[in-house]
């Protein structure tokens, strides 16, 4: 048997897979439309563009690992979270999906909180312009002749499984990011839905990651040469997913993630929420686990704006940067450029450059960025710590994984070792096959999502530590004198 991981991303989807033993044995991408943002601070994409993503990647596999894919029993899902998929009558997409970066429905946000002073408690989270609620409240009030269509409401990586198996389901760590869901019950409630004027009725049924949801459809398991039942596991929100590719779901165990966005995510055995520093506490891939993250908006979206801006390549970027580094840099780098979520909670907040000069170069430029970036993190450790949550090992993965100045930062700022997988895939893609191997075989998660071999860890440079420290206040001193200018 077999299993294949399927990740749901924004610029593409990419599809995996492995044998029983949980090793790698083919992967294939196809890049997908990307995202376009027909006003200020609004985030589109058209779902179907993840449908022919999906069949291309797969398709890819099917011709270079054809025994391997017809052997695949167990398929598991992995998804960007928190985008809006209407749909009407028969399934019909009934406008673009509001993705999880448009921040379009900040004033829907603040009006849902006061229609329902209880939100909080029941969701575990703060009603945020990403989150999937408030997009259904701004269709509500804007386009009200596509809400009155509304029959059902997907999240992206559910709406690529209603075309693989024509059912209607979600797992619990996607749902949880929808504001919908009980996030302690790991159930729909209905007080939460009513704020929406939605009810169950327009949500898909809920399972875990590591379950069945429903099974392959037979056109599709013959167009890829598979026979037999082939199931598809709940799945999992990429950040979820991500964690059960790299086995961080014991209590205490996490991942910074340096990606598009940034993540600091941590797994706990219980409901843990800490809405008043914009922590994010949703259900795990894993029955009873859920987990914390803080979120930031733009980590290597940082450095992609400074290469755009600067003509040069982001590896160019931070190598220069780490061949001029000496400690903190004089240039201090707010990274708002797309808002911030923890933990500011602003969908408006905008990113700044302070303390630059004549003599400031692209190289200086990239430092700040980067250290922006880490001080942003260093902002989500502390309010996970106000929740009272310890993280007791760190994993580092994302495309800024690659650049050992980012991780020595990043070790420094955190206070505590950070550990560098060898080389590999051990983001969503591999998580989402671990969990489509759960649900064929009926193995124990707790067997399956172990840690991958370590390349090498990265210790705090107790040298700069001080300096570092009283950067991170004057870091921390810039955003309400800068929001103060700004109103």
């Amino acid at each position: 048997m077999t299993f294949l991981g399927i990740d749901i991303g924004t610029s593409g989807v990419k599809a995996l897979l492995i044998d029983e033993a949980g090793k790698a044995l083919g992967e294939a991408s196809a890049p997908a439309v990307e995202p376009v943002r027909p006003h200020p601070g609004w985030s589109e994409q058209n779902p179907t563009d993840w449908w022919t993503a999906t069949l291309g990647a797969i398709d890819k596999l099917k011709q270079s690992h054809p025994k391997a894919l017809a052997a695949v029993s167990g398929i598991g899902l992995s998804g960007h979270m928190h985008g809006a998929t209407l749909l009407g009558e028969n399934d019909d997409v009934l406008r673009p999906c509001i993705l999880w970066n448009d921040g379009r429905s900040a004033a829907e946000c603040a009006e849902m909180e006061a229609q329902l002073p209880q939100l909080r408690a029941l969701a575990g989270n703060i009603a945020m312009p990403g989150f999937t609620a408030p997009k259904i409240a701004w269709v509500r009030k804007h386009e009200p002749d596509i809400y009155a269509r509304i029959r059902k409401v997907l999240l992206p990586k559910a709406y690529v499984r209603l075309l693989l198996t024509g059912e209607h389901v979600e797992d619990m760590s996607d749902a949880a990011g929808t504001l919908w869901l009980d996030v302690a019950k790991r159930d729909w409630s209905d007080q939460l839905l009513g704020v929406t004027g939605l009810t169950r009725d327009h949500m898909p049924r809920l399972v875990e990651g590591s379950a069945v949801s429903a099974q392959l459809k037979p056109d599709l398991a013959a167009r890829w040469g598979m026979s037999g039942t082939v199931v598809v596991a709940g799945g999992a929100g990429d950040n979820a997913a991500a964690a059960c590719g790299i086995g961080a779901i014991r209590p205490g165990e996490g991942f910074v993630s340096l990606g598009t966005s940034g993540v600091l995510f941590v797994s706990n055995e219980k409901f843990s929420p800490n809405t008043e520093g914009a922590v994010h506490a949703f259900c795990h891939a894993i029955p009873d686990t859920w987990h914390q993250m803080g979120v930031i908006l733009s980590a290597t979206d940082s450095l992609n704006w400074l290469s755009r801006i600067s003509g040069k390549k982001q590896a160019e970027l931070s190598g220069e940067a780490e061949a001029q580094f000496k400690g903190p840099g004089e240039a201090i780098f707010l990274p708002y450029l797309s808002g911030e979520r923890t933990p500011h909670n602003n969908a408006n907040a905008r990113g700044a450059f302070i303390g630059l000069s004549q003599s400031t170069d692209t190289a200086q430029l990239a430092q700040a960025v980067m250290e922006g970036v880490t001080f942003a993190m260093r902002d989500c450790q502390r309010v996970l710590a106000d929740a009272g949550t310890g993280i007791s090992r760190l994993l580092a993965v994302g495309g800024g994984s690659k650049s050992a100045l980012w991780l020595k930062m990043l070790a420094t700022n955190l206070d505590m070792e950070i550990a560098l997988p060898e080389d590999g895939d051990f983001g969503g893609a591999l998580g989402a096959a671990r969990l489509g191997l759960c649900a064929a075989t009926g193995a124990n998660p707790m067997d399956v999502m172990s840690m991958p071999p370590i390349l090498t860890t990265i210790a705090p440079d107790s040298k700069l530590s001080a300096a570092y420290t009283d950067q991170y206040a004057r870091y921390r001193a810039l955003y309400p004198a800068i929001e103060e200018a700004r109103s």
